[in-house]
This record gives C-alpha cells, sequence and structure tokens, in this order.
C-alpha cells in the first residue's frame, strides 16, 4: 500500500463515526419531535372534549331553567282561583282563628244569627281605622237587627290589640296571620298601587245570613259610608 493511501485511510475512518453520530442524533431528534407533535395532538383533543362538556352542561343547565316556570304556575295565578271561591247564595267557609285578647273564635259560635265579616288591609292605617271605627259606632244597631260583627287582618293579634286599645274599638278582631280566612273569602288577591302589582288584602265584606249562607259581598270596599250601607242590607234580610 503507498503512503498516500495509508495517510488518506484514517481521515475516512474518523469521518465515518461522525456521520453515524449525526444519524443517530437526527433520529432521536425526528423521535422526540414525533412524541412533542403527538402530545400537543392529544392535549388539543382533550381541550375540545373538554369544551363540548361543557357547552353540554350549560345548555342542559339552561334547558332546566328555562323550563322551571312553565311548569310552575305562579302564586297570582292561584289567587285568582281562590278569590272566586266564595259567592253569595254559597256556604260560608268555616274558620277557627285567635281574636284579640285571647281565645280562639269559630264560624260555628253564631249559628242561627247573621254575621258580618269586614276584612281590612292593616291594622291602624287611615282607612282601616275609620272603617272600623264605623262599625264600632254602629254596634248596637247591628245587634238590633240580630246581627254580629267581626274584623279580621293578617296582623298579629299584637298589633290587634294596640289597633284596639288606641281608637277603643268594640268589635271582636281576627289574626288572620296565614291567610287561610282571608283566602277561603276572597279578600287575599292581586293589588296594584302606584304603578306596580302586589298580592295583599282586598278590602272585602261579607254578609252571612241565619242560614250559613253567603247574603251578600261588598269587593274593594270604600272604607267612607260602607259600615251603614252594610247595615241597612242586614237590616232588610
Amino acid at each position: 500500500m503507498s503512503k498516500k493511501s495509508r495517510k488518506k485511510s484514517p481521515k475516512t475512518s474518523s469521518r465515518q463515526p461522525v456521520r453515524a453520530k449525526t444519524s443517530k442524533a437526527s433520529k432521536t431528534k425526528t423521535a422526540k419531535s414525533s412524541r412533542a407533535t403527538a402530545k400537543t395532538s392529544n392535549r388539543k383533543r382533550a381541550s375540545e372534549t373538554s369544551h363540548k362538556a361543557a357547552s353540554k352542561r350549560l345548555k342542559s343547565a339552561s334547558s332546566s331553567a328555562a323550563a322551571k316556570p312553565r311548569n310552575k304556575s305562579s302564586s297570582v295565578e292561584k289567587t285568582h282561583m281562590l278569590t272566586e271561591g266564595a259567592k253569595e247564595g254559597a256556604k260560608a267557609p268555616p274558620f277557627h282563628l285567635p281574636r284579640d285578647g285571647g281565645g280562639m273564635i269559630s264560624l260555628s259560635d253564631f249559628s242561627g244569627k247573621k254575621l258580618v265579616l269586614f276584612f281590612y288591609p292593616r291594622a291602624d292605617t287611615p282607612g282601616c281605622t275609620r272603617e272600623a271605627i264605623d262599625f264600632t259606632r254602629l254596634k248596637g244597631s247591628f245587634a238590633e237587627a240580630g246581627t254580629e260583627v267581626l274584623g279580621i287582618s293578617g296582623d298579629s293579634l299584637k298589633a290587634q290589640e294596640s289597633f284596639r286599645d288606641k281608637h277603643k274599638l268594640g268589635v271582636p278582631l281576627i289574626s288572620d296571620e296565614k291567610h287561610q280566612m282571608l283566602e277561603a273569602y276572597g279578600a287575599w288577591g292581586e293589588k296594584s298601587m302606584y304603578g306596580k302589582t302586589f298580592l295583599g288584602i282586598l278590602r272585602t265584606t261579607v254578609l252571612i245570613g241565619t242560614d250559613g249562607h253567603i247574603a251578600r259581598i261588598w269587593r274593594r270596599v270604600k272604607a267612607d259610608g260602607h259600615a251603614d250601607a252594610v247595615l241597612e242590607v242586614a237590616k232588610s234580610l
């Protein structure tokens, strides 16, 4: 072998490991790149799946919320049904509720007598005060006509007793805080004031005859002069 061949041979052999090393590094880099691409792809698919799942949950919650009002009747609708319950000629709904001064009072306590029930929105307010004072003033005249008088509101017993004492009222006052009697007689319903609609006590008066049936109903009463008008009808029965 010539000297030139021997000199070239080491150079040639020294280059071969370099090419092999480069090739191995390239393969490693390619493999890492493939794994990174695969991870990115997996993350993307997972993210898309997560978004889709969230969208479905939100849609379901929204649909449930929207469906709720349709399946539930409003308290206003229920009240309209109740206000139509007490009618003239119908048997008076029974009641058993606490009164001012203690004790309970029932419809059966007035069996065989005429009975006036005046429902008022709130104790010690101007209109309610005038109405209660007028019924107290005419108590003797109602008694002569064989008629008893009761006042009813949603006030507490304490409020009713303060109302009685302040204005020296002489008619029994019933406390119906749960609105059971008010609803039964149609004195609880929709009201409006200053452009707003709400549920509350409707000023109502009911006259019950000696037979226990409703003889007359006054709806949305105006306080002034009302007690006198009721007395005239009670006398005529």
